[in-house]
């Protein structure tokens, strides 16, 4: 699928797990490359609770149409992860609405171990990436 029209992205990655989520930012830029989509900015957060507040400041810049989030959540003794999860994906929705801009969930989880989000880097990415660009384009 080749776009119409340049979207410009931002992505926001998460520095938690940034052996699975450094590889995950990396199929996330050659998947937009591919779609013809040109990764307009790239932040790193400490981790996924961390994104929405940089995903808000790159919704308000006119230069971006939309925004891809990059994490892998990954399951620990407790449901932390659960809370983190369900959290992230509220908020991310919630400022998608506000801005009138997709916001991708290229986020991994929760409730996997460590081999599930390594074997799921390619997907997650990939997603996210689709999702922005395909939604940019009705928008």
């Amino acid at each position: 699928m080749v776009i119409s029209k340049m979207v410009n992205l931002g992505i926001v990655v998460s520095e938690f797990n940034y052996d699975i989520t450094s590889m995950m930012l990396a199929r996330a830029e050659e998947h937009a490359k591919l779609l013809g989509a040109k990764v307009a900015e790239v932040v790193t957060v400490p981790g996924a609770y961390d994104m929405p507040i940089i995903v808000k400041k790159l919704l308000a810049k006119k230069g971006v149409d939309g925004v891809v989030c990059i994490g892998a959540i990954i399951k620990g003794d407790t449901d932390h992860d659960q809370v983190i999860a369900n959290q992230l994906t509220r908020k991310l929705m919630d400022l998608s609405l506000e801005y009138g801009k997709p916001v991708g969930l290229g986020v991994s989880g929760p409730g996997q171990t460590r081999a599930q989000a390594v074997d799921r880097i390619d997907d997650y990415a990939k997603r996210g990436i689709e999702a922005v660009v395909k939604l940019s384009k009705k928008i």
